[in-house]
């Protein structure tokens, strides 16, 4: 059994104290993606690693599904939802209504009644920053002891199958996360986390209706403007062909390096899904074999989600084991690279 220390310098530690996944029960397969965009069934499933993803029932809005996997990470803490101090909403700005803090809804469906809360986004990167925020609001602040991001995503809601220039965010799924963090917990020590932002991506990807340069019209909904589009194709591929790969290995050697390890410590990376071509690239980069990931191609890209679903997945298949070094990682729209370095188990 994994303690929480009390006093001393241990409590500068902060720990995972568990996790928390909801993934909606409805699905869709790979081979109805290529029906609906006219391309061949082997290159969804094969190239894009799409088999199936989930999609959102009718209840399964994305606040929401973050307040399902909130209280599953509550529930197998079992601690008393009173015991949270902060609640930090990690999930997608696409959520309930437009404006609107979400955080506040979920600390209130939860009863984490002695907690504030706040959002924070950064697409799909924003578990990895939202782990280096809460880590460092915990160091500073006396107060904050036992820290909660929870969230939904479900962005797959703005895919137009038949726009090709969107087809590399055709894995776009749905579904909730949720982190329980301690200071003082000597299990799943959170180390040290590297982020990277380039804004010459920040308007490469947009909904191009919806916003103050493009307001909701009747015309913009009939052109179907109130989708995701990619603004410069080419002009973005051809930054991120010099930059992605490069910055995603960066992030991760950084992140090790900063907590006192090197590439050759990895035991588990919990990677978001990508192109399958994409993901043997990293492992093979970093010298894994495929067993130290989990390739999520049943679930598709639930954005930041990913890194607590497949730290989870890892954990029930027994990957996981005292004293392993663990590599969150993820990439966001925008664009951003990050990595979290995390040792697992009692220490």
């Amino acid at each position: 059994m994994c303690y929480r220390t009390t006093r001393g310098s241990d409590e500068l530690d902060i720990g995972i104290l568990s996790t928390g996944i909801y993934i909606p029960e409805n699905y869709i397969s790979g081979k109805e993606i290529a029906r609906l965009a006219g391309i061949p069934e082997e290159i969804v499933e094969t190239k894009m690693g799409i088999r199936k993803k989930p999609l959102p029932g009718p209840d399964d809005h994305t606040c929401q599904m973050g307040i399902y996997a909130a209280k599953q990470a509550i529930e197998k803490a079992d601690i008393d939802p009173k015991e949270i101090d902060l609640v930090i909403y990690i999930g997608e700005e696409h959520k309930e209504y437009p404006l609107w803090t979400a955080a506040i809804k979920l600390q209130e469906e939860i009863g984490a009644y002695h907690a504030w809360a706040f959002d924070v986004a950064l697409r799909c990167g924003t578990t990895i920053m939202a782990l280096k925020v809460a880590k460092s609001m915990m160091l500073a602040d006396e107060n904050i002891n036992t820290v909660l991001l929870a969230g939904g995503y479900r962005n797959g809601d703005f895919i137009d199958y038949k726009n090709s220039r969107t087809r590399f965010m055709f894995n776009l799924g749905a579904g909730g996360g949720a982190i329980l963090l301690q200071k003082g917990l000597k299990k799943n020590i959170v180390l040290e986390s590297e982020l990277m932002t380039d804004g010459s991506f920040s308007e490469d990807v947009v909904v191009t209706a919806g916003g103050t340069k493009n307001p909701i019209t009747f015309e913009a909904l009939e052109q179907g403007l109130l989708r995701l589009d990619v603004l410069d194709p080419e002009g973005m591929k051809r930054r991120l062909e010099q930059k992605s790969m490069e910055n995603f290995l960066k992030v991760i050697r950084t992140s090790l390096y900063k907590s006192g390890y090197s590439e050759t410590d990895i035991d588990y990376v919990a990677m978001l899904h990508m192109k399958k071509s994409a993901h043997d690239y990293v492992l093979k980069e970093l010298g894994l074999s495929e067993e130290k990931s989990i390739y999520l191609e049943d679930y598709g890209h639930i954005g930041q989600i990913d890194q607590i679903l497949s730290l989870q997945l890892a954990e029930q298949a027994g990957k996981l084991k005292n004293g392993d070094i663990v590599v969150l990682v993820s990439a966001g729209i925008g664009y951003a690279w990050g990595a979290t370095t995390i040792r697992w188990g009692c220490q």
